[in-house]
C-alpha cells in the first residue's frame, strides 16, 4: 500500500512542477503576456517549418516512379567509383601474388642451380665437358 501512495505523490509532484514550468515561460519575459505570445510565436517559426517544405521534405518517390536525373548520376557515380575501388584493390591483389610467385620461383632456382653445382663439382672427373661418355669406368 505505502508504494501506491509514494507513486500517487511522485506524480503528483510531478504535474505540480510542470504547471510551473509552463506559467513560468509566459512570466520569463517580463513585460506582459503579449511579449511572451509573441517571443513563443518566435520559436516556433524557427523550429517548425512551412507546410509546403514539409511536405516536400516528407515526400518520398514511389518505387514504381522513374528516378530523377539527379539519382540516375549519382548512382551511376556510385557505382562507377566502387568498380574503381574493386579493380584498384584485385590489381594491388593480383601484384602481390605475381611479385610473390616470382621471389618462390627465383628462390627454387637458385637452389636447383646450386644442387647442380654440387652435383657436378662431385662428380667431376677431371675432363671438360663432364659428360657420361667422356667418363672412364674402371
Amino acid at each position: 500500500m505505502a508504494w501506491r501512495q509514494l507513486l500517487l505523490v511522485a506524480c503528483f509532484s510531478a504535474t505540480v512542477l510542470l504547471c510551473m514550468l509552463q506559467e513560468g515561460t509566459g512570466a520569463s519575459v517580463g513585460t506582459g503576456q503579449g511579449a511572451g505570445q509573441e517571443a513563443q510565436e518566435g520559436v516556433g517559426q524557427k523550429i517548425f517549418m512551412q507546410e509546403s517544405d514539409a511536405s516536400n521534405f516528407l515526400k518520398k518517390r514511389g518505387k514504381r516512379s522513374p528516378k530523377s536525373r539527379d539519382e540516375v548520376n549519382a548512382e551511376n557515380r556510385q557505382k562507377l567509383r566502387a568498380d574503381e575501388l574493386r579493380r584498384e584493390y584485385h590489381e594491388e591483389q593480383r601484384n602481390e601474388f605475381e611479385n610473390f610467385v616470382e621471389e618462390q620461383n627465383d628462390e627454387q632456382e637458385e637452389r636447383n642451380r646450386e644442387a647442380i653445382e654440387q652435383w657436378r663439382q662431385w662428380h667431376y672427373d677431371g675432363l671438360y665437358p663432364s659428360y657420361l661418355y667422356n667418363r672412364h669406368h674402371i
